[in-house]
């Protein structure tokens, strides 16, 4: 369990049996999938969740936790350990569900995949750029932000969209960790 007020919220690894419940949170999160690749979220998305990795990186390093509200599935964080830099952890994909959305939620998962990954000095992420909401919540929580870059036509682990536009990179400096 942890703390969002008025909230009852676990964070934890997914299993099997969360298949069904992430196929149904990738669904509510239509928005982001279109936002990031064009499209909505395609039939392989969830199952390749737990295999894509970027190049070099360890499956021992790859991090998933689902976080749910009231035993509902109400978002994922992916993320993997010592990438791109040994220390460091870069998360790949942050989702929560629309209607959990602006809740406290998203810190909450946040802080959870923080705490989980120990004191790691840099930590990585993009945004799709113009997703205002997704700038916005990676400025609260301390991240910088970069100009806009250009989607490449290959990501290392899977090839773009035709309609996918660039993302922003963004970096949290941790004093006093390492």
């Amino acid at each position: 369990m942890i703390d969002v007020p008025g909230e009852r919220v676990v964070v934890r690894e997914p299993g099997p049996a969360d298949e069904v419940p992430l196929l149904t949170l990738f669904g509510e999160c239509e928005d982001w999938f279109v936002a990031v690749t064009g499209l909505p979220s395609g039939p392989g998305d969830v199952q390749s969740l737990f295999y894509a990795l970027p190049e070099g990186a360890s499956p021992d390093d790859k991090v998933l936790l689902v976080l749910e509200r009231d035993g509902v599935v109400a978002g994922l964080v992916d993320a993997v350990r010592d990438h791109p830099e040994p220390g460091a952890v870069a998360v790949g994909l942050f989702l929560l569900a629309p209607w959990a959305r602006g809740r406290g939620l998203g810190r909450a998962l946040a802080e959870s995949l923080l705490a989980r990954a120990g004191q790691v000095p840099l930590v990585t992420a993009a945004v799709p750029a113009g997703w205002r909401s997704g700038e916005r919540f990676l400025e609260r929580l301390g991240f910088a932000l970069d100009a806009a870059v250009p989607a490449p036509a290959e990501t290392g682990s899977r090839w773009t969209g035709p309609r996918e536009g660039g993302v922003r990179r963004a970096e949290l400096r941790r004093t006093g960790t390492g």
